[in-house]
């Protein structure tokens, strides 16, 4: 006898049937939905935006299916992950702005200060006394973050149509300032050994982009204009400069001719970017003359430095003249070749199907230009490494093809650790206490007749150029601005006469070093403004800007000679 008792119902939520039956069941509602107390089913509200919507669907018999619709809470009371009541939130502004564990802004700064100070007590714990006020570590720190505010501070000294300031310039001041303040100057101290390294390291890195940053189409394709204005202005400046120290300094003439070498390079640092700005408005485009001069800087900067390195070899040798002539010569034939052999070894080693092939080739490439400086001094021949840096990475370059660009990136990334320490380092080498107006005022003197030849002689190198007689003014005015070669190796001569605890020397090598540093510090920021202001009303801008632009397209696709280089 089957029992007849009825079975007992199980209590639901207060469903509301919906009227549209489906066949397919639905699955049981989620446990989560009986520990929280849940408003009346169906119940006709609107919908928060602090609450979920939760639509719960039963098959109650195979065709009529029920539909019930919840609204939860976004913040359950209940914590699922500990099984305890939420913290209470007294001050809801406060959490917005300082969320706890926090994120964002704060989190960010938090983790860096963190790092900082691991990094600080890592260091301390191998170096002790070097990181602290007074050690070399210490001074060097402070005077690459000092330096780098410097140069986004006068980087954002902006003139309307005009080209920025280079940012060398407040690196280069900051350095001076930490040097000459009696409070600072105790706590920042940099031993000369660690100067003079890390300022060859800098010469390492920069004749490496110089090196990988020329075109060999643009090679191909100079004219004689091109070679005139990059050699003759170069060489004139450099026998000047020469003639007149050695009357008004009293430098001897080996020395002398260090100086006009030093002071002879054009600063790519200011004319180029003084070239793009007047290019993207279309100034001069016509002639040409934009390109001319970027593409000439680099060969007047490479033609400075192999000078620099040759006389620099002849004035430390000992012995005759004609024997330093032949120690000079030799210096050079020995950067070449080793320049040689060891750019056509990078060429291939690495080889193509090795992994992190960009790395290696960066690291090679650094590597050997690094060593390149400092072995050739070691070696006895210091003439001979600037010049095996330039070979070796043009070699290289011109073996990787385009695959070049991110090798140049890489070291692009060490010249920006490298150049606020580099011009910090020069600036700091200068103590108004040690300095005579005497030999400033004739390192002025000096330095003006100079550049005063210079520009004349350009003016004389662009006559048969077929330029207009306000162009010809234009490029002999934009051929005068100097900063990062001179800071590059500004200070190897009076670095090298230290080594050597030649006292003689040394004076020698602080005059050329002053006048590099007045010469940075005049012509920088001046040739940066004479550009901008002469170059709209001296060059011409295209009678008619669309063809222009056009026209300028097309030659560039004929003949690409571009300056990657950003010494």
């Amino acid at each position: 006898m089957e029992d007849t008792k009825p079975k007992p119902v199980t209590p639901e939520l207060s469903p509301a049937p919906s009227p549209a039956p489906s066949p397919a069941p639905s699955p049981a509602p989620s446990p989560l939905l009986e520990r929280i107390a849940l408003p009346a089913a169906n119940h006709v509200e609107h919908l928060n935006v602090n609450q979920i919507q939760v639509v719960v669907r039963r098959c109650s018999t195979p065709n009529i299916t029920e539909e019930t619709t919840y609204f939860i809470p976004r913040n359950p009371v209940v914590d699922a992950g500990t099984n305890t009541d939420p913290p209470v939130v007294c001050c809801p502004l406060l959490r917005r702005f300082c969320p706890c564990p926090p994120r964002g802004l704060l989190a960010s700064l938090i983790t860096k200060v963190l790092l900082a100070a691991v990094l600080f007590g890592v260091v301390w714990s191998i170096t002790e006394d070097e990181c602290l006020p007074g050690g070399n570590l210490f001074g060097i720190t402070i005077l690459f973050i000092c330096a780098l505010l410097g140069g986004r501070l006068v980087a954002l000294i902006r003139l309307p149509k005009l080209p920025p300031f280079p940012p060398l310039l407040g690196m280069l001041l900051m350095g001076f300032l930490l040097r000459n303040i009696p409070v600072v100057t105790d706590g920042v101290k940099i031993d000369f050994r660690w100067s003079a390294s890390l300022r060859n390291i800098a010469l390492a890195v920069i004749l490496t982009r110089a090196g990988l940053g020329l075109d060999p189409t643009a090679l191909k394709k100079l004219k004689s204009v091109c070679l005139r204005v990059a050699c003759g202005p170069c060489l004139i400046e450099a026998c000047t400069t020469a003639l007149i120290s050695h009357f008004l300094l009293g430098l001897p003439w080996v020395w002398g001719f260090i100086l006009g070498f030093v002071l002879g390079a054009v600063s790519p640092a200011v004319v180029v970017p003084s070239m793009l700005l007047l290019q993207k408005d279309g100034y001069g485009i016509e002639q040409g003359i934009p390109t001319l001069l970027m593409a000439a800087g680099s060969f007047d900067d490479i033609l400075a430095i192999t000078g620099f390195t040759t006389c620099l070899g002849m004035a430390f040798a000992t012995g005759s003249t004609w024997y330093n002539l032949l120690r000079g010569v030799l210096e050079v034939a020995g950067g070449l070749v080793a320049g040689i052999v060891l750019g056509f070894l990078i060429q291939y080693f690495p080889s193509v199907d090795q992994k992190h092939l960009v790395m290696k080739r960066s690291f090679l490439v650094l590597g050997l230009s690094v060593f390149a400086v400092f072995g050739s001094g070691v070696a006895g021949f210091p003439g001979s490494g600037g010049l095996c840096t330039l070979v070796l990475a043009f070699l290289a370059g011109l073996g990787w093809g385009r695959e070049k660009a991110r090798v140049e990136e890489v070291v692009g990334w060490a010249w920006d650790v490298f150049q606020p320490l580099l011009f910090g380092l020069i600036g700091a080498e200068i103590q108004v206490s040690k300095l005579e107006g005497y030999t400033v005022g004739l390192g002025i003197a000096s330095l003006l007749i100079a550049l005063l030849v210079r520009v004349l002689f350009t003016f004389v190198c662009v006559l048969c150029a077929g330029f207009n007689m306000k162009e010809k003014v234009f490029i002999a005015l934009a051929w005068m601005p100097k900063a990062t070669v001179q800071a590059a190796i500004g200070s190897t001569a009076l670095d090298m006469a230290r080594s050597r605890g030649d006292k003689v020397s040394e004076n020698y090598g602080m005059d050329v070093l002053t006048v590099a540093v007045l010469a940075i510090l005049l012509t920088a920021p001046v040739g940066a403004l004479i550009i901008g202001l002469a170059g709209p009303r001296l060059l011409q801008q295209p009678k008619n800007s669309a063809s222009g632009t056009a026209a300028a397209g097309e030659d560039d696709n004929e003949s690409p000679i571009t300056y990657e280089s950003t010494l």
